[in-house]
Parts: structure tokens; C-alpha cells; sequence
């Protein structure tokens, strides 16, 4: 069993590596994308290890990588990426999580700070009524079980037909909210039963819908594409396929794990169960995982339509005066086959992105044909109390990362230790004092969610920025939140 141990060096600006030659198990080397300070609080943390671990899965191409936000994780670090060659690969829940395609969409409105600011209460507790949140809740939207099929057969392509969302919205989500290829028959019916009823639900934990002003702007030009302004209001919501995707992920685990020994495949933790991407195993869970992915992405566009609506009721305002649009929705935990340069050569490999973000730049095919000219949306949110960030893929992170960047401010802390430092009452007055209204349905939801048990966003930023991973866009300050 490898040492718990795991040393690695800086190499450059920005960038850490953990030699291979340090384990003989090791295919490739590790490389994490951190600067000083965050290299620091690694001290403190094993997901070193778990870049190592990853680098030792049969037919991983390139590095095993880690993103600024890094920190322990089931199998593969949080913020962890990796890229298995198709025809000599794996592909491993681990790499997914149990949160399949939580994510993060960002939509913009045409009102200005002052316009909403005397409402800002009374919206952010119509949010709270009007969406459900808080572990195992349910009710936002009925469905029957062959809308609910095809909801995880066609994703967002569903919710435009039932008048949730327009057209524009759609195709302004990353693969337009829809994985081809998902599988209802991959899927069991307890997970069924455990997603039937909870979507446009919030969930517990770090997931949010949240109120944000556009305070300051770095790229114009970008800026516009977007359809950013000072000033402007937006709403940003995070969350994923809630227990669906949970129980697909549950239910996978065992199946991949007696996957590995049937194939032979070594494991220095069996937390990465997993099974060749061709296998019939490999292509079942990805089957199931899409389905989950497509739910995922249904689920935070009924929260959206529920915020729109909200928007519309408080303010008094016709929707076409609302001005409520999609800017973009993006992944954090998902596994895709992609094309990549790889030493020179293209290949069709599966990336795993845990806790990290698609990030392309201007004229890839997969941006949306209105963004195609800047380059996609990089959506980096922070905690209830410190900033979020638009920014745009960038040419380094194709080259580097896989088209991979950040997903978010990466805890520092374990929930239980959120629960030792502050009181939920603490917190939600801590907030208060700097404007911010905060709802939610257990106090012991904002001791653990609390600001301090995470990294700070700027420094994430910062090395995501000066690795070349994303340009920023704009820099989003928190006004409200609802969380579970």
C-alpha cells in the first residue's frame, strides 16, 4: 500500500508536480495548479495522494490534475481531472462523485442594484417559499413516470417542450442540457423513487440559489457577449440530481468495484472502482450517469423558472421588462468522451471532471455559436459571504487541463468542524452585517456552510487566471441566498 505520504515540487507559476519515479505504481505524473497559499493548506490535506492514486488507472493519458480549489474526495480529490484513452481506459464513479453533474447556472436580468435593493428582502424569502430545500426535500414539480423518463432521456430538451424555459436558454448550457446516449434501463427503480418527486429541488450542503450584483467587470468586450453590466442583478443556482443521481452512484460502486477484479486492474484504494470504458459495466454506468446528468440539469432549470417567476411577482414587471435569460449553465462532476490533442496526437478519451469546470476558448465548436467569437462561460462561485466569478475558457487549459478550470472556493474545513467554529445563528448575523440575507432551513446548515470552511475564491482565482485555465469576466457580490 503506497505511503500516505506524497511530495511534490513546484515547477513553474502556478503548477506543482508529484513525480511518478516517487511510486512505482504510478503511470504519469501529477500535476496541481496552486500557488503558495494554497499549496499550504495541502499540510493539512491527503488529496495529493488521491492525484497520485489516479495516476496509477490503466490507460490515463496526459497528467492526473488537480484544480486550486483541490481537496479530499471520495476516490479522486475534489477539483481533480483525468483523461483515460477510450480503446485502453477506465472510467471510474469515483471520478464523477455521488453529486452527478451538480453544477452551476448563471442567469441575468435587466434590473439595476437600485431598482431591486428596497425588495431584496422580500425576494429572497419568496425564493424560500417558493423552492424546496433542505435534505429529502420534494414537491417543486409534478411529473408523471413517462415525463419523468423523458426527463433523464432528454434533459433540457424536455423542459423547453413543457414552456419551462425558452429555446435561446437551452442552447446556452453546456451541451445544450443533454447527454446522448442515456439508458432508463441502466437505471433501477429504487433511484427512481428517490429522484420521482425532488426535482427543482435545492437540497442540502453547498448548494444555493443566490441573489448577486455585477460589481466589477474585467473584460468588457466579454462582458457584453455575456450580457453583463455594473450594477446588474443576477441569480446564480448550484445543485445537481439530488438522491437520483446519489443512488445511481451508490448502486455503481459495488458493480465496478468486482468490475476491477474481473478485468485485473490494480487498486491502491478501492474507493476507484472502475471498469474499462468499453466494458459492458463501463458503458452501463455511463449509460446511468447520463440519465442522472440530464436530471441534473432539469432540476436547476425548474429552480431558475421558480426565481423567474419570483422576479416577475415582487417586482411587478412583465417578463420582456425582467429581461431574466440564461448566461450559461456548466458541469462540476461528470464524465465525457471528448477529442484532445495528446503528445501531438488526437485522441477520444473519457474525462473525468470531479469538483472542476469545462473551460474552452473562442471558435471551439462545442461553445454556443453566441459565445463562439469570446470563448464559454466560466462560472467560479464563492461561499454566502465572499464573491463569485464569470470568467471565459482560455487556449492554456485546452492545452493543459483538458479544457478543465475551477468549480468553486474548495472547502478548507469538514463540515464538523463548521459545526465547533460558529453557531448557525452566528453566521446568519455575521452576514447580516454585511447586507447579505441568508435563509435556510437548518441553522446547522450555515455553521457548516459558513464563509471560513472554505478556501478563499480569490486565491482560486487567481492561479486559474495566471495558469491560464480561464480569464476573468466579471466579479459577482452576494446580496441573498437560500440554502438547506
Amino acid at each position: 500500500m503506497p505511503s500516505d505520504h506524497v511530495s511534490f515540487e513546484q515547477i513553474g507559476p502556478f503548477r506543482y508536480r508529484i513525480r511518478r519515479s516517487g511510486r512505482s505504481d504510478m503511470r504519469t505524473d501529477g500535476i496541481m495548479f496552486l500557488n503558495e497559499a494554497l499549496a499550504k493548506k495541502l499540510e493539512v490535506d491527503e488529496s495529493p495522494k488521491q492525484v497520485a492514486n489516479v495516476a496509477t488507472l490503466p490507460g490515463i493519458v496526459g497528467n492526473s490534475l488537480a484544480m486550486p480549489d483541490m481537496h479530499w474526495g471520495y476516490g479522486f480529490p475534489i477539483g481533480g481531472v483525468a483523461a483515460f484513452d477510450v480503446n485502453e481506459g477506465v472510467i471510474s464513479p469515483g471520478g464523477v462523485g455521488y453529486d452527478i453533474n451538480c453544477g452551476v447556472s448563471l442567469t441575468r436580468t435587466a434590473f439595476h442594484l437600485n431598482e431591486v435593493k428596497p425588495k431584496l428582502a422580500q425576494l429572497v424569502n419568496r425564493f424560500f417559499e417558493r423552492i424546496p430545500t433542505g435534505v429529502g426535500s420534494h414537491g417543486a414539480l409534478k411529473v408523471s413516470k413517462s415525463d419523468f423518463e423523458q426527463v433523464i432521456v432528454n434533459g433540457a430538451n424536455w423542459a423547453v417542450k413543457q414552456g419551462l424555459i425558452p429555446e435561446a436558454d437551452r442552447l446556452h448550457m453546456e451541451d445544450e442540457g443533454c447527454l446522448d446516449g442515456a439508458d432508463p434501463d441502466a437505471v433501477s427503480d429504487r433511484a427512481r423513487e428517490r429522484g420521482f418527486d425532488q426535482i427543482g429541488t435545492l437540497g442540502a450542503g453547498n448548494h444555493f440559489v443566490e441573489l448577486q450584483v455585477v460589481e466589477q467587470i474585467f473584460d468588457e468586450k466579454t462582458a457584453a457577449a455575456f450580457g453583463l453590466f455594473l450594477g446588474q442583478i443576477c441569480i446564480m443556482v448550484h445543485s445537481g440530481s439530488r438522491g437520483f443521481g446519489y443512488q445511481v452512484c451508490t448502486e455503481y460502486l459495488p458493480v465496478m468495484d468486482k468490475a476491477a477484479n474481473k478485468y485485473g486492474i490494480s487498486l491502491p484504494d478501492r474507493q476507484l472502482a472502475c471498469a474499462p470504458v468499453g466494458s459492458n459495466e463501463g458503458k452501463r454506468y455511463f449509460a446511468a450517469m447520463k440519465c442522472a446528468a440530464n436530471y441534473a440539469w432539469v432540476n436547476r432549470l425548474v429552480m431558475k423558472h421558480h426565481a423567474a417567476k419570483v422576479m416577475v411577482e415582487v417586482m411587478q414587471a412583465s417578463e420582456e421588462r425582467c429581461g431574466i435569460r440564461l448566461v450559461y449553465d456548466v458541469c462540476h462532476n461528470i464524465a465525457k468522451i471528448e477529442e484532445h490533442l495528446v503528445d501531438g496526437k488526437l485522441r477520444r478519451v473519457c474525462v473525468h471532471r470531479k469538483g472542476a469546470t469545462r473551460s474552452l476558448p473562442a471558435d471551439h465548436p462545442l461553445v454556443p455559436e453566441a459565445y463562439r467569437h469570446v470563448g464559454q462561460p466560466v462560472l467560479i462561485p464563492g461561499d454566502m459571504g465572499r464573491a463569485s466569478y464569470v470568467l471565459v475558457g482560455a487556449e492554456t487549459a485546452l492545452a493543459e487541463s483538458f479544457g478543465s478550470a475551477p468549480h468553486g472556493a474548495g472547502r478548507l474545513m469538514s463540515r464538523h468542524q463548521g459545526l465547533k467554529l460558529m453557531r448557525g445563528d452566528d453566521v446568519r448575523a455575521k452576514l447580516a452585517e454585511q447586507g447579505i440575507i441568508v435563509q435556510a432551513r437548518s441553522k446547522a446548515t450555515l455553521a457548516e456552510e459558513q464563509p471560513d470552511v472554505y478556501k478563499d475564491v480569490e486565491e482560486v482565482v487567481k492561479v486559474a487566471a495566471g495558469a491560464g485555465l480561464a480569464k476573468p469576466v466579471a466579479r459577482l457580490k452576494p446580496l441573498g441566498a437560500i440554502k438547506g
